[in-house]
């Protein structure tokens, strides 16, 4: 299954390739994009559990950049 989730408040394009490398390593993550310039994120991942994944993604993205949200 492939999303595209708008950012809101990610501050710089250092955070938005910190948050990329850190989705990529995500077990069940096939690809993913964070765009700082968009504001957008694109992830690609395995269908029966992209909720959990989602919800690892929105817990390590908040460890790179605490004021940044995801709409889910």
């Amino acid at each position: 299954m492939k999303k595209k989730f708008t950012l809101t408040d990610l501050d710089c394009a250092n955070c938005a390739a910190k948050m990329e490398d850190a989705i990529n390593k995500i077990d069940g993550v096939t690809a993913a994009t964070v765009s700082f310039i968009q504001q957008k994120m694109t992830i690609e991942a395995d269908d029966a559990r992209f909720d959990d994944i989602m919800a690892e993604v929105v817990r390590v993205c908040k460890k790179v950049e605490p004021d940044c949200f995801i709409n889910l």
